[in-house]
């Protein structure tokens, strides 16, 4: 059964297997070859791929099964290339995240966020606790 999703929607893994024609131990061993591929993972370890997941690995396929490239070749082609050039602009900008340069804060700012962050680990306690009862 054909995938009638929108081009903007979520995948399962199956419904990316069935829509490029792989089987789905083909996309859990790409994921261990190409780093760029990184599906969301919710409970249970469940994969979701975002579209620009989903334009990476029919890029990979469309190398690996069109042009005859070997995965070293591929992987290649993304380092010397990059893989912006190669996928296009129009990707989404979490997709390569890059560690900011020297953010700098003022100590009014640092105050806040540990204060939010020392929150957000009694929450954390709070919830395990709870989980554990």
């Amino acid at each position: 059964m054909p995938v009638n999703k929108s081009k903007a929607a979520f995948r399962t893994i199956a419904e990316l297997a069935e829509e490029l024609g792989v089987a789905t131990h083909v996309l859990r061993f790409w994921e261990t070859k190409f780093e760029q591929i990184k599906p969301m993972k919710r409970s249970g370890g469940r994969r979701y791929y975002r579209p620009d997941d989903v334009k990476l690995i029919s890029i990979i396929k469309h190398y690996l099964y069109d042009e005859r490239y070997t995965i070293e070749g591929v992987q290649k082609l993304f380092k010397e290339k990059g893989l912006k050039a190669i996928m296009g602009e129009e990707i989404q900008k979490d997709f390569f995240t890059e560690a900011p340069q020297n953010l700098e804060m003022d100590s009014h700012s640092r105050e806040i966020l540990q204060n939010i962050r020392e929150q957000l680990e009694n929450l954390r306690s709070e919830l395990s606790a709870a989980v554990s009862k």
